[in-house]
């Protein structure tokens, strides 16, 4: 197994246990693979939900970039209900979950399709 598809599993496992989230294996792959190096970079993997220069990065980047979406309150909402639901106490929120959870909130799966 290469060291991506543990990573997978690892999102995947928790998905299910911090998020409660069952994930589609085929879109988490496709958010892993979008994420590209950052996912093997302890830091880059992770996000931090209390830093604002990282949710705004998070928005900018990924909500406005890649998922096509407007500048909205509707973004900062979004990210918070994320943070929220995987646990602000979680010291490590994996990026690639964080992108997967905002991707399937907004409808967006087919940006990855």
């Amino acid at each position: 197994m290469s060291k991506r598809d543990e990573l997978i599993v690892k999102y995947a496992a928790d998905l299910k246990d911090k998020c409660g989230v069952t994930a589609d294996m085929d879109l988490l792959t496709k958010v892993v693979i979008g994420c590209g190096p950052s996912i093997y970079n302890a830091d880059a993997a992770t996000v931090s939900g209390s830093d604002e220069k990282e949710l705004a990065t998070v928005k900018n980047n990924f909500l406005i970039g890649k998922l096509g979406l407007k500048d909205s309150a509707d973004l900062d909402a979004a990210i918070d209900a994320v943070i929220e639901k995987y646990g602000r106490s979680n010291k490590n929120k994996y990026r690639a979950v964080v992108y997967y959870l905002l991707a399937v909130h907004f409808k967006k799966e087919s940006v990855y399709n």
